[in-house]
């Protein structure tokens, strides 16, 4: 077993599932609600994880997570929380069931409304430690939600905003590869460009964190290294474990803050008549953002070159475009069903992103504008 203590308690290994009875016992949970979605419960992993927990047969289920998190959705799960008289959560999944888990653990100990922990809003220093406890177990290899800071939730109104605390770090995450072997090959491309983006832009943050650079690029690496590879064959175990070890470096890093693709792809997820997956969506925007910051980031861009084992001379907007293109994800936002009508307002959104401020170069609306329709034309 390796156990890392960095920002949180980590579980990595095949078969790490098994010691979450001992996590529950450690952080005194004695009736955790288990936050999910419709798929995963399907798939049979919820079942993996009650199976694992002496009283799993009588435990709370929620599966009534959205694609993208809802404040609804978060009330809901509240609601069967206190019904339950639950005392901590365990989130089973990609990054929506977590980011919605910490949203539940938020309001199970703070007064709401939801809103007013929101990190634009001044909500930051609102957020205590009384958050709580929840064990975070991915079943995707990309958000690194399972180590992150910060949830990820869409208010009633439309907007989608962040609500970022040490105290939401997931007091345990339980990463077993196990649980990724079925992911279809669409979600674990679409995941997996997730995770690369997630190092690239904390890798590019303004930010002076080095062990976090460090981290990142080491998750970068790994996960070019091998999403092919789990793409075409999801059986391949060593693969599966390299691009979960990338999605939780991704998150690890997440200390830098990210930058101008996820500025965008948060209020763009947003958008209650669109349903876009948020890894897709950054995997698209990427090209176009990398574009933008490079006269202002050439010297990490060629140490990106360099861990990579690119020439001096490569394009990175091209070799992301390229990668994702080799993976079967859309060629363009358009292809995503993303109207030229939203840029006006999605780049609005975009500068009051809590990601805006640590973009690797300063961006305007217009500079967003710009790059929203590069994405949206490909």
């Amino acid at each position: 077993m390796s156990l890392i203590s960095y920002l949180t308690t980590i579980r990595f290994e095949f078969g790490a599932i098994g010691g979450i009875q001992q996590d529950l016992t450690e952080l005194g949970i004695g009736k955790p609600l288990i936050i999910a979605d419709e798929g995963v419960a399907k798939a049979g992993l919820v079942g993996k994880i009650t199976a694992v927990i002496g009283s799993g047969a009588d435990l709370p289920v929620f599966t009534g997570t959205p694609t993208n998190p809802t404040e609804e959705a978060v009330e809901a799960a509240l609601a069967l929380y206190r019904e339950r008289n639950c005392d901590g959560l365990i989130a089973v999944g990609g990054g929506s069931p977590i980011d919605l888990a910490k949203g539940v653990a938020l309001l199970a100990t703070h007064e709401g409304p939801l809103e007013k922990y929101a990190a634009i809003l001044g909500g930051i220093p609102r957020i205590t430690a009384a958050v709580a406890p929840v064990i975070a177990v991915p079943t995707t290899a990309g958000t690194g939600s399972e180590v992150g800071r910060a949830s990820l939730i869409t208010l009633k109104d439309g907007r989608k905003l962040g609500f970022i605390s040490p105290h939401l770090i997931p007091k345990r995450a339980v990463c077993d590869p196990e649980l990724t072997l079925g992911l279809p090959g669409w979600l674990t491309a679409a995941t997996g460009m997730d995770a690369i983006t997630h190092c690239v832009e904390t890798y590019l943050s303004p930010r002076d964190n080095p062990p976090a650079e460090a981290i990142a690029l080491d998750g970068l690496k790994r996960a070019v290294d091998n999403i092919e590879k789990a793409v075409a064959d999801g059986s391949d175990r060593d693969a599966r474990y390299q691009m979960m070890m990338a999605a939780l470096e991704g998150g690890l890093t997440f200390q830098k803050g990210l930058g101008a693709v996820h500025a965008l792809s948060h209020p763009l997820g947003g958008q209650k008549d669109l349903s876009l997956h948020h890894g897709t969506l950054n995997a698209v925007i990427l090209p176009a953002t990398l574009r933008f910051n490079q006269s202002d980031a050439e010297a990490k861009y060629a140490v990106i070159r360099s861990t990579l084992g690119l020439g001096p001379d490569a394009d990175l907007a091209d070799y992301f475009a390229q990668l994702s293109g080799r993976l079967g994800l859309p060629k363009n936002l358009g292809d995503m069903g993303v109207p030229a009508s939203l840029v006006p307002a999605i780049a609005r959104a975009a500068v009051e992103d809590h990601s805006h401020a640590t973009n690797a170069r300063p961006a305007t609306v217009e500079d967003y504008e710009r790059m929203l329709n590069e994405a949206i034309a490909g």
